[in-house]
């Protein structure tokens, strides 16, 4: 196990959702409201970074599933709090819980899996190909 990782490792992010996040900027939808793209990248960032610290200074996570429902449009401007839970550690991959916020409301929740690799032989293996 890589060094302190274990369930129960909490991350938070904040952002202001910007035209550039909206679906119709994005092609996910017509209207100018946060994309659920835009809230599933920073569900993956959030839970990218709880973890980071404590991996080797080789290693990285790469997001592999998400599983998420997008609960209630938020109009540019907003700002979204994003919390991510470590659920399972389970060899490389792990499991987090995560939910995002708008004034307290929640506009989104889920789950999404990362799996623990080595930057470089990934990015060698990918580009091998």
């Amino acid at each position: 196990m890589e060094n302190g990782l274990k369930a129960g490792i909490k991350g938070a992010l904040k952002m202001t959702v910007t035209e550039n996040d909206t679906a119709a900027a994005l092609g996910s939808g017509n209207i100018s409201v946060f994309s659920t793209p835009s809230m599933i990248a920073l569900m993956e960032k959030t839970s990218r970074l709880s973890v980071q610290e404590h991996l080797d200074s080789t290693k990285t996570t790469v997001g592999t599933k998400v599983s998420i429902s997008h609960l209630k449009a938020s109009p540019v401007g907003s700002e979204v709090l994003c919390e991510s839970v470590l659920t399972a550690v389970d060899g490389r991959r792990l499991e987090f819980t995560v939910a995002a916020w708008v004034d307290g409301e929640k506009i989104g929740e889920g789950t999404h899996e990362r799996f623990i690799v080595d930057e470089v032989k990934f990015l060698s293996a990918v580009y091998k190909k």
